[in-house]
């Protein structure tokens, strides 16, 4: 009799556009494994019965990532946070062990730097202007004001106003981020006369997203990164294309701090021919 096959996935709404079961069923399919990455995607008002199951002794789940809208949510029923994703104050990765304990990390701000230095982009001194203050925009900022690469100043803008305030008041109870600034409009962000701009919503997903910025803003003296990978380009990529700007989306990113994930789930370190067979399954899942 075949034994029971291990479950992990990822969990948020919508989460049908996600490429992670690609790159995790490929690393699972290397390593000869039993186990199945899938979607799982939640209202809101299906959270606590998902999260009161996982308790459970028959529950052959044992981890999963978290992605837009809950990876703040999700803090209330986790037992354990690593120190840096308490420092955060959000997790995008979740271990469950053998006693249906549940380990909070966060996997994005490793992900997202390990990125930028497969990228070549010195953060030191630059002038960073953030379009969200979502899971993702907590773990950019804490990555950026912890390195010994500090920006110059980082403003961040979300169109729920006090949202970026509320994010940079919490983070700043754990976090030097004497350099942040949260603004209540998008022209307040100096795009402008900044160096780096992350869109870090996820606005540009579906056909029809609008750039969020008016395009004469971007210049080609600036990065624009943008978080959304699927499609390969948004509309934002498109525009800072057209000025001369230097652009990439997200998908190393997610590559990186899936590698993370992965490995935190199987308490392994991941070769490189595996590695690679995990981006490139990645790549040919994105929409061009």
């Amino acid at each position: 009799m075949p034994e029971n096959k291990l479950i992990y996935g990822i969990v948020g709404y919508p989460v049908e556009h996600s490429l992670s079961p690609l790159m995790h069923n490929t690393a699972f399919a290397e390593l000869g494994v039993n186990a199945l990455y899938k979607l799982f995607p939640l209202k809101e008002d299906e959270l606590d019965e998902f999260f009161i199951g996982l308790r459970s002794e028959e529950s052959l789940i044992y981890g999963f990532n978290i992605t837009v809208p809950y990876k703040e949510t999700v803090l209330k029923y986790l037992d354990i946070l690593t120190p840096f994703a308490e420092k955060v104050g959000a997790v995008n990765t979740v271990v469950i062990n053998k006693e249906r304990k549940l380990m909070g990390y966060n996997t994005d701000a490793p992900g997202f730097l390990s990125h930028l230095t497969e990228l070549g982009f010195q953060t030191k001194n630059k002038r960073i202007a953030i379009l969200g203050a979502g899971g993702v925009s907590r773990a950019m900022i804490a990555a950026l004001c912890l390195i010994a690469e500090r920006p110059q100043s980082i403003r961040i803008y979300d169109m729920v106003k006090k949202k970026a305030d509320a994010l940079v008041d919490d983070l700043s109870e754990r976090i030097d981020l004497s350099n942040v600034e949260g603004v209540r409009s998008i022209d307040d962000l100096n795009i402008e006369i900044s160096d780096f701009l992350i869109n870090a919503t996820p606005i540009g997903m579906q056909e029809g997203d609008p750039c969020l910025v008016e395009p004469q803003m971007l210049h080609s003296n600036m990065f624009v990164y943008d978080v959304v990978y699927n499609p390969e380009e948004t509309a934002l990529l498109r525009e800072a294309k057209k000025r001369g700007a230097r652009v990439s989306n997200g998908l190393g990113m997610l590559y990186y701090q899936g590698v993370l994930s992965f490995q935190h789930w199987a308490n392994i370190a991941l070769n490189d021919q595996i590695k690679q067979k995990m981006r490139k399954s990645l790549e040919k899942g994105v929409r061009k």
